[in-house]
């Protein structure tokens, strides 16, 4: 979403920007003589922005802070809503002197802010999104699609400081956001809370980029590398002037559908978000931002306190507001809810046209709608409407110009999509719905919420029994212990979509996927379908668990409680995303995979909040135990299907040579680069030496079996009540 506001607060406002003060001209002069004579050079890895080394903190030398509360659904309990209802619109409705608000409401800035907090998340990792309120830390807060969002947030701190612990800044976030629809006259579908505040943001892969705005994310006919969905490092959807800037509205709607697809979004909800959000607010350029704003929050000077984007423009704020570079306003009524977006998007003939900053936008032709637009701060003033090229796509696509005009024809129906895109958009990786809090939580379950029924209450189960039927049903350890990973696996503690719960491995897409060996799968499914007195779900889990204990030969936990998902709520396309473009942990590189495999199982290990040494020993022992994808590759055993410490053993003891840059040999076995990387990364191969030590294979079998039953338990709540 282009920027969409600017500006207010409630009690004590917040220090103001320097150049945000009455008398601008001296401070933007300062400011500027500031900028000119310091360079502060940044660079991009893995997402990380870093200013110079003498002015950025590194805390990475310190442990990750766990959160500081840790009974915040008890915390949450004791909120009013409606008490911090009020003293949010307090906030929307209230201009502020040191960031004006535009038309005298920050709902449009509010509005974008949570959309783009929430329009980081996507599908294919499920990372970013609004849980983790990661547009409070570097990068995303330095990204340039955000620029002065740091005003929003900033604007919301005396709320936030009023209810403390009682709400997190996620659930804050998504609040604000839904008040600000409230008080523009949209009804919303519903709220939840359950957004636990994080102290520090994860690491996640935003690009290969160095630079922002940057683009090397793109393959073929723009075919975007997986996992990412934006379009360029920076932008949380895509260039609102167009593909790299330039005006083509049928290549942006391409662009649009890749990305909002990618974001967990079909072609209707995209229009919906893109007519609902742009019906508020308007964009900001009156002056060019590379010649007037300074360095984002990451790289901002430490008397600025975290604010960026300093404005040496005149007044710095209010009408000489600079954020994207684009430059007005959509609607007649930019903090009303009704249909003229979509009015104006088919009532006039556009022309393409140059905003103040020189971006490329769209106003309407021969002068048309002069005078229809208000001003957003002084009311003597009026103008024509101005779109972009991003708004353009919705008109000519041939996918989506057909549903903008049914929403133009039926408002009610553009109505009810958005409310429900919106809440889409804002709760898609909170997780589960039993996580969701709080009396404004929708009465209806939604598809894309992945609904599980709960276990059925049963007599207790003779697991003795059903352990003897299961391994004499002719189905090796294999095959058994294989199928409940491939079950387990495919959790993600990003949005807590998939793991064992729910069984799903039973239904496409995933009984087909490569990596789950389907014809072997098959085998295993028609035996643990129908056994009595447990689900589906469960029987999976505990014919890995028995066959574990024959290959360990210690006891192996199991602990019932997993539901039986149905077919119908189980959507080949939604779940699609789920299938791993490689997998590590069973020696699996499918042909979309790009980077490498052993940074890709390090990815994989931390959607299932594995440790280093849970990581390290789940690979040795599923690969002794001969869970690989194609049956040899880095089973370095004599003894395949029982649990020993001879990965690692052989492992370190071989001399190998490189065949293909994924395959080695050496000693006879054939072994991968994720493999190897457990001899060759000097903190994997310490873990590795524990194990592969004569007196190491006790402690293996334990430490396996330990973090076995951690992945078989991901993400189902209450197992075992």
């Amino acid at each position: 979403m282009p920027d969409t506001g600017s500006g207010g607060g409630l009690g004590l406002p917040a220090p103001p920007p320097a150049s945000a003060s009455g008398a601008a001209s001296a401070s933007a002069s300062a400011s500027a003589e500031y900028y000119a004579s310091v360079e502060r050079p940044y660079s991009v890895s893995l997402g990380k922005v870093s200013a110079t080394a003498d002015e950025r903190l590194d805390l990475r030398a310190l442990p990750k802070s766990p959160p500081l509360d840790d009974d915040y659904p008890a915390a949450f309990a004791t909120l009013d809503l409606d008490e911090l209802a009020a003293d949010v619109d307090a906030v929307l409705t209230t201009s502020q002197d040191w960031w004006p608000a535009d038309f005298g409401h920050y709902g449009p800035l509010v509005l974008r802010m949570v959309w783009h907090c929430a329009g980081t998340y996507r599908v294919a990792d499920g990372r970013g999104g609004a849980a983790a309120g990661l547009q409070r830390f570097a990068p995303v807060d330095s990204w340039p699609d955000n620029r002065n969002l740091d005003k929003a947030r900033r604007l919301l701190w005396p709320v936030k400081r009023k209810y403390g612990r009682r709400v997190s800044w996620a659930d804050l976030m998504v609040f604000a956001g839904n008040r600000a629809l409230e008080t523009m006259g949209f009804r919303t579908f519903g709220y939840a809370g359950g957004r636990v505040d994080v102290l520090e943001p994860d690491d996640v892969y935003w690009g290969p980029e160095q630079a922002w705005l940057a683009d090397e994310r793109h393959r073929g006919v723009r075919e975007l590398d997986e996992p990412l969905a934006a379009e360029q490092l920076g932008l949380i959807y895509v260039n609102p002037e167009g593909p790299n800037t330039v005006p083509d509205q049928y290549a942006s709607a391409r662009d649009i559908r890749a990305t909002f697809r990618r974001m967990g979004m079909n072609d209707e909800e995209t229009v919906a978000l893109i007519a609902g959000g742009h019906t508020f607010g308007k964009t900001h350029g009156v002056a060019d931002p590379q010649r007037h704003l300074g360095p984002e929050p990451a790289a901002a000077r430490l008397e600025d306190q975290g604010l960026g984007w300093r404005n040496t423009h005149r007044t710095g704020a209010g009408p000489d507001t600079i954020t994207s570079g684009l430059d007005g306003t959509w609607t007649p009524t930019p903090t009303s809810w009704d249909n003229t977006y979509l009015e104006a998007l088919f009532g006039y003939e556009w022309d393409v046209a140059l905003s103040p900053a020189g971006l490329w936008q769209w106003v309407p032709r021969g002068g048309a709608g002069a005078g229809t637009v208000p001003d957003a701060h002084d009311p003597a003033k009026r103008h024509a409407p101005t779109f972009l090229t991003t708004d353009l796509a919705l008109r000519y696509d041939p996918g989506y110009a057909p549903i903008a005009r049914r929403f133009l024809e039926h408002p009610d129906q553009l109505a009810d999509a958005f409310a429900r895109a919106w809440f889409k958009l804002t709760h898609l990786d909170l997780g589960p719905r039993e996580r969701y809090l709080g009396p404004l939580v929708p009465a209806e379950t939604l598809p894309w919420q992945d609904p599980v029924p709960a276990s059925p209450a049963r007599a207790r189960l003779d697991l003795g029994a059903l352990k003897s039927r299961i391994l004499g049903s002719g189905l090796s350890r294999t095959q058994l212990i294989a199928a409940a990973w491939a079950s387990a696996s495919t959790y993600r503690n990003s949005d807590g979509r998939g793991g064992s719960n729910g069984g799903r491995l039973r239904f496409e897409p995933q009984r087909s996927w490569a990596v789950n060996d389907p014809a072997s799968l098959a085998q295993v499914l028609d035996v643990l379908t129908g056994l009595p007195g447990i689900s589906v779900a469960d029987a999976i889990v505990l014919g890995g668990c028995a066959a574990l204990e024959q290959a360990a030969g210690i006891p192996v936990p199991f602990t019932p409680g997993r539901g039986d998902a149905t077919e119908e709520d189980t959507d080949p396309e939604w779940f699609a995303p789920l299938e791993p473009i490689a997998d590590g942990f069973r020696n699996y590189r499918g042909p979309r995979a790009r980077r490498p495999s052993e940074h890709l199982l390090v990815d994989r290990a931390s959607l299932l909040t594995l440790t280093a040494a849970e990581m390290t020993v789940l690979v040795g022992g599923l690969r002794v135990l001969g869970v690989v994808h194609d049956g040899s590759t880095g089973v370095l055993t004599a003894t395949p299907g029982v649990l020993t410490n001879d990965f690692f053993v052989n492992l370190l003891g071989t001399a190998w040579a490189a065949r293909t840059p994924e395959t080695f040999e050496g000693g006879g076995w054939t072994a991968s680069r994720v493999d190897l990387v457990f001899g060759a990364d000097a903190r994997l191969r310490a873990i590795a030496e524990y194990y592969a030590a004569d007196d190491g294979a006790g402690p293996f079998v334990r430490d396996f079996v330990r973090a076995w039953d951690k992945v078989m338990n991901l993400g189902v709540l209450n197992l075992g009540r």
